[in-house]
């Protein structure tokens, strides 16, 4: 044998060797290296997703054998569902009407299609429907918007189709509005700057957008009545009822009933009984930690973890743990 074809034998049984072990080091074993890996959907870094879903992601790694867990920061909601649609991730924070759209193939969802692969972990705590407006408008129900500019949401957004479904449910479509396709935050300025007469958004409470706006004017919430809640239950089974406490806006001390929608914890399919069993073990003994990444998910309770999740099927270890 040659010098040359020595070497050549030497050099494909080192790349071979190299090959092996590179492969039980990616999980490719049933060795201490063969993880699960968890990717869990968020949110953008300064949101309310982010944190949270970080501080699930340690507990997770923490006391659940076997699975590695990460948090990506992401488009939010509908982003979230297309990812686990895709595959991309394992789980995610989504709303849980972008959820009912997801699965009834409709809203932003019309011409994707229903998602028939995911299922539900838990509901975590509610996002609530707000419309604002300043007090100096005379603005103090729902049905004086009629003629008035309304920011109602981005096009297209989750926000935006609550937006239309709370003003239909008082018998208002936009043709009784100058609707103005705005996001909360550029709603709030629009608000503020009165170059609109309401905007509404759909968040956790408070919200410095409308905080900041009830820093430099008075401002007040419309609130929804129970028939108009209840019709919109009936119709939209993602809605709960809601309360937004006295105070909660600086200058604006009244109670005002109205509707959420609820932060849920969704996995696809490749979330098996037993990992969903022990992935919601692991988050609802961790309460208390998730509660100190934000303060939105201080509200989050074993107890409330069902709530709104009629429409989605419940992964079956998710479930058990709640039986128990």
């Amino acid at each position: 044998m040659s010098l040359s074809s020595l070497c050549k034998r030497v050099l494909t049984g080192v790349l071979a060797a190299a090959f092996a072990i590179g492969a039980a080091g990616c999980g490719g074993g049933d060795g201490a290296n063969s993880d699960k890996f968890l990717n869990i959907a968020t949110g953008g870094t300064a949101g309310t997703y982010y944190p949270i879903g970080g501080a699930m992601a340690e507990l997770i790694n923490k006391d659940v054998k076997g699975v590695n867990a990460s948090a990506q920061a992401t488009g939010a909601s509908v982003a979230n569902i297309n990812m686990l649609k895709e595959g991309r991730v394992e789980l995610g924070i989504v709303q849980n009407d972008i959820t009912y759209y997801a699965v009834n193939g409709t809203e932003m969802f019309d011409e994707s299609g229903k998602v028939e692969n995911i299922t539900a972990l838990a509901s975590l705590y509610p996002e609530t429907c707000q419309f604002v407006v300043l007090e100096s408008s005379g603005i103090k129900s729902i049905g004086d918007l009629k003629g008035k500019m309304v920011a109602v949401g981005a096009a297209g957004s989750g926000a935006e189709a609550n937006a239309r479904q709370i003003l239909e449910a008082h018998g208002i479509t936009y043709d009784d509005v100058n609707e103005q396709f705005l996001s909360f935050a550029d709603g709030a300025i629009a608000l503020r700057d009165g170059t609109v007469d309401a905007a509404f958004l759909t968040a956790g409470y408070p919200t410095a957008s409308v905080q900041d706006v009830a820093s430099q004017n008075q401002i007040r919430l419309l609130p929804i009545g129970d028939a108009q809640a209840d019709a919109l239950i009936a119709k939209y089974p993602f809605y709960t009822k809601a309360t937004i406490p006295s105070g909660t806006y600086q200058g604006f001390d009244q109670e005002v009933k109205t509707v959420s929608v609820m932060a849920i914890l969704v996995a696809n399919n490749k979330v098996d009984a037993n990992t969903g069993y022990e992935v919601t073990k692991a988050i609802f003994n961790g309460i208390d930690k998730i509660g100190m990444a934000h303060s939105a998910a201080k509200q989050i309770t074993k107890e409330g973890a069902m709530k709104g999740l009629d429409f989605i099927k419940v992964n079956e270890g998710a479930e058990k743990f709640f039986k128990e």
